[in-house]
């Protein structure tokens, strides 16, 4: 009963309600598909890195925007329908190396060899700064900032994830009646008479008894 009564206790911890990471992982499945579709579409409208063509793969998009928007998008969609601490967790954990993968990325490309990630296609200083931090770093720091937050508040348990255990009703004195009659006042006199008690002594007539025997004899 122990052994069950404590894998009980376990499983009321992991528990959560489905609505405490359904509007942040809602935003991490934006921002994930954002991360990963960017590089293809961004061409149309101008706005991309070299090499400026649709839907045009290399492995440096792969591994620097694609990989990282798909974890993002897998992190907040465990977060949206997750009922359990413990896979909400791990979607927010996703989504923080994700976002930390979107800013530093590209310093470790040429590590890695995995490419280059080509260069912003502007022809200003602006549009340049704003293609860097819509495709990299604004965009992770972003996802970073959602990810811990949601981790955090993952991390404290609030009075309305507890759930109320039903108590076992076969169980000795696990019902309300049961606990009343073990604190009933005769229940308490005969348990400190018994703890009292001198071993071999006779118990004592009341005196009532003996006054009744006097008046009887008389």
């Amino acid at each position: 009963m122990k052994n069950s009564g404590g894998r009980g206790k376990g499983l009321d911890s992991l528990h959560m309600p489905r609505s405490r990471g359904a509007v942040t992982g809602l935003l991490l499945v934006l921002l994930g598909a954002w991360g990963a579709l960017i590089p293809f579409v961004g061409p149309y409208f101008d706005f991309a890195y070299t090499p400026d063509q649709p839907w045009a793969w290399t492995a440096a998009r792969g591994w620097l925007e694609v990989f990282p928007g798909v974890t993002t998008l897998v992190g907040g969609l465990l977060l949206v329908g997750s009922g359990n601490r413990a896979t909400a967790m791990f979607g927010g954990w996703l989504a923080v190396f994700a976002g930390v993968w979107f800013v530093v990325g590209g310093a470790f490309a040429s590590t890695l060899g995995i490419g280059d990630i080509g260069h912003p296609v502007a022809s200003t200083e602006a549009k340049r700064a704003v293609l860097e931090v819509l495709y990299f770093s604004g965009l992770g720091a972003l996802i970073v900032f959602l990810g811990g937050g949601i981790l955090a508040r993952l991390t404290v348990r609030l009075a309305r994830d507890v759930e109320a255990a039903p108590v076992p009703a076969s169980e000795p004195g696990s019902t309300p009646e049961a606990y009343s009659a073990a604190v009933s006042p005769d229940a308490v006199t005969q348990a400190g008479a018994e703890q009292f008690a001198v071993p071999g002594a006779k118990p004592r007539a009341s005196r009532g008894g003996i006054f009744r025997r006097h008046r009887a004899g008389a």
